[in-house]
């Protein structure tokens, strides 16, 4: 019973209790965010609301981890205003529900785990970029600039800006000192309480009483909030317009899926739990098909709010469900209240977001390293801040990608190696291949790590130099070999034939499993021979010595094996004084 109910398992009293204190809290600190990122983003607040309501609802409800809080969040903000300005509030609604979709099959098609192996520096990179690009958003409304142009990119935005220093009012800065400062005293004394909630109360409070008519507001801007519930309403779809939003449509369902499995992996760090990534996605898919019906902007998983209602103590995903009626409640009964929101006042509630966003000792952390990973953080960062999101990320794995390969790359060793007589075992060593100690006729290679396309450049080319001139048999031990691809198949393939072409005989020891279904699959093992794969590199010597010409073994003088002493003809004590003319 309790696996059948998942997320909702031991669900109580208790845990009731638990969620409607945690529920009242987060739907408290989700209300200034929702309307801030929707004005941030080019829209109505109210939109911000509704995506809140209905997104925050549907995301707790069809989720895949117990305290995911869900709505509109500072990540997207870049990017919708990019979509707004580019085609408009009506085409947003739409590329939201097709992200959705979207959403929704990456969950059906198990799609969660890839997005895990995006690397830190990479997801690091962006969420900065993207907190420079709010906090830079929010300045006009700091200094109480209304009016400026909105551009897509970050340059023309902050010459926008510039250019109309001039027209700074003292009233909105009042404000919006008024509002920054009680969210920066709440935060430092009464960190409990609802900071953002309670700067905006300020900020209106001052703005009523002393700035009356001197400042813009939520209702001189964008018109007064209705109070009753949202409207549905289909938007206009048809093949045209879904072809053009298809691009903004998988940006919003990239980042959407990132964001949200990145705020389940904090839940998951915070509780000692496990999310769903794939039941994580649908859910997501779920809430943003549903959210553009009713006028909302996409939303994904909440970092900050998801770790508001862990330390509020949920205990289940209903707190979710408890944040989003809380906030229906608010917009029914207050909505005349919120008309009176100085713009001025929100930006302070947004600048402190994208600081608490941008990760800066996390960032600082990984530039003084100076590693390859400093370099992928930067250049995600710069990329997001002054070209877009999606050219910033797919630079960003990249490069990261490319680093990976040349690491890797490093760390293939080939090295030539022979028994060691002074072990009991005779394991092999490449200290005992020297110039006067060098079977002519066996060639032992070594091999330590992946063989895939960013390595076998180097280990064929070791490969052939350690194969010599070796006319009998070359003995390749890959016990240290976990993974090898086509491209490390083909390259070992190319020397096999080669080797064999000269009438040699390719024998492997200690293949791993992986390899060895990989040269199977290929036919490479029939090539090489079943009889020549052999577990241990003992059995490998004992047929390598089988495969050699027994003329060419006489009178030599290397006696790079046991056996040597025998196959060459000298006497044991001539074998002792060669042992010791070698060493």
């Amino acid at each position: 019973m309790e696996r059948r109910l998942g997320r909702f398992s031991g669900f109580g009293i208790v845990s009731l209790r638990k969620d409607l204190m945690s529920g009242l809290i987060v739907g408290i600190i989700a209300i200034p965010l929702g309307m801030a990122f929707a004005i941030a983003s080019g829209v109505s607040p109210q939109y911000g609301l509704y995506t809140t309501i209905t997104a925050g609802v549907l995301i707790s409800l069809f989720g895949g981890t117990k305290f995911q809080i869900g709505g509109p969040t500072g990540a997207f903000v870049p990017v919708l205003l990019a979509i707004v300005l580019s085609y408009g509030y009506e085409n947003l609604l739409l590329a939201g529900l097709m992200a959705g979709v979207l959403l929704l099959l990456m969950g059906l098609f198990r799609l969660g785990a890839l997005i895990r192996y995006i690397p830190r520096p990479v997801t690091l990179g962006f969420t900065s970029g993207i907190a420079v690009l709010i906090f830079a958003g929010q300045i006009p409304g700091f200094l109480g600039i209304e009016g400026l142009s909105k551009h897509e990119r970050f340059l023309p935005n902050m010459r926008e800006i510039v250019e109309h220093l001039s027209m700074a009012d003292a009233y909105g800065m009042a404000t919006a000192a008024i509002s920054l400062a009680v969210i920066l005293l709440v935060n430092r004394f009464a960190p409990r309480l609802p900071a953002l909630l309670l700067g905006l109360a300020a900020a209106t409070i001052a703005a009523t009483l002393f700035f009356d008519g001197q400042v813009a507001t939520i209702g001189s801007a964008y018109g007064a909030i209705p109070d009753g519930l949202p409207e549905f309403r289909l938007p206009e779809i048809s093949l045209e317009r879904m072809t053009q939003l298809l691009y903004p449509a998988v940006i919003i369902a990239m980042l959407g899926g990132i964001e949200s499995l990145l705020s389940a992996v904090v839940a998951d760090e915070m509780t000692g739990t496990r999310h769903n990534s794939n039941k994580e996605l649908i859910g997501q898919g779920i809430a943003n098909i549903v959210a553009p019906l009713f006028g909302g902007i996409p939303a994904t998983g909440a970092i900050a709010r998801t770790a508001a209602n862990i330390k509020s103590g949920a205990a289940s995903p209903v707190s979710g469900v408890v944040h989003g009626v809380v906030v229906l409640a608010v917009v029914l009964l207050f909505a005349p209240l919120a008309s009176r929101v100085p713009l001025a006042g929100m930006a302070p509630v947004l600048m402190v977001v994208a600081w608490k966003m941008s990760e800066y000792r996390g960032f600082v952390k990984v530039l003084r390293t100076r590693t390859g990973d400093s370099l992928v953080l930067a250049a995600t960062f710069l990329l997001t801040v002054f070209t877009d999101l999606t050219i910033a990320v797919t630079a960003g794995l990249a490069l990261a990608a490319a680093l990976f390969m040349r690491r890797m790359g490093g760390m293939v060793k080939v090295v030539k190696v022979l028994p060691d007589p002074e072990t009991r075992q005779g394991k092999v060593a490449p200290h005992r291949v020297t110039s006067a100690r060098d079977c002519p006729q066996i060639r032992i290679a070594s091999i330590e790590g992946a063989l895939f396309f960013g390595t076998t450049k180097a280990f064929g080319a070791a490969l052939r130099d350690i194969a010599g001139q070796a006319q009998r048999v070359l003995l390749i031990r890959m016990g240290g070999v976990p993974l090898m691809d086509m491209t490390g198949e083909a390259n070992l393939a190319e020397l096999v034939k080669d080797f064999r072409r000269r009438g040699g005989t390719v024998i492997v020891s200690g293949i791993q499993p992986q390899p060895r279904q990989m040269l199977a699959l290929t036919g490479l093992t029939e090539e090489i021979g079943s009889e020549n794969f052999h577990e241990h590199t003992g059995g490998a010597i004992e047929k390598a010595l089988g495969c050699l010409d027994k003329s060419v073994c006489a009178g030599c003088k290397h006696f790079a094996f046991r056996e040597c002493a025998k196959l060459s003809g000298s006497t044991e004590r001539t074998l002792n004084r060669e042992r010791v003319a070698v060493r």
